[in-house]
């Protein structure tokens, strides 16, 4: 069973928790960064550490993350790679990006390959459309789903497309969280 850490109430935490709690406010900061970059998230989820329990800090984060803004998303949009390329460096972050794409390129057949190189087409349609990459919370989706959601999101106007970006955002944002509270 795992070891947990008493809050000031007595109340026993769970160890992902207990350990966001403890951090420093710079190093918490940096830590949800890696879940969302929007200085605005991250400054409103830090200012409510330290957190009871997870259902209150994901509900908090989901909250906060839903007022994404035009400039927020083009800031939150730069740590991310396309879709099918592998995010560089040795961090987290980039950890994270390379295990939630990975089923995009899981499939090598000769239709798998196929549908790669179409959505690496349409990935080009979006971001001439859009002037942005193509962003969607991308884990456990295959290349085929990814390729017709990114087909249908081409019909969007942009007004449109920035909500589904900011839910986008939301969702990595709210997945990676939960990986921050499951890390030791």
């Amino acid at each position: 069973m795992p070891q947990t850490t008493p809050d000031t109430s007595g109340a026993a935490l769970e160890p992902g928790l207990a350990r966001l709690n403890r951090l420093p406010q710079e190093d918490l900061r940096a830590e949800l960064a890696q879940c969302l970059n929007v200085d605005r998230w991250v400054e409103a989820l830090a200012s409510r550490a330290p957190f009871t329990d997870r259902t209150t800090l994901l509900a908090l984060a989901d909250e906060y993350a839903r007022a994404i803004t035009t400039d927020e998303a083009a800031t939150a949009l730069a740590r991310h790679p396309r879709i099918g390329e592998k995010a560089q460096g040795s961090g987290t972050e980039s950890a994270w990006s390379r295990s939630e794409q990975s089923a995009f390129a899981a499939d090598t057949d000769d239709a798998s390959a196929r549908v790669q190189r179409i959505f690496t087409y349409a990935q080009g349609e979006y971001e001439e459309r859009f002037g942005q990459i193509y962003l969607v919370c991308a884990s456990g989706r295959t290349s085929r789903e990814l390729l017709a959601d990114l087909v249908a999101r081409l019909d969007n106007d942009p007004a449109t497309e920035l909500g589904v970006v900011g839910d986008e955002l939301r969702k990595i944002a709210g997945l990676r969280l939960v990986k921050l509270l499951e890390a030791t």
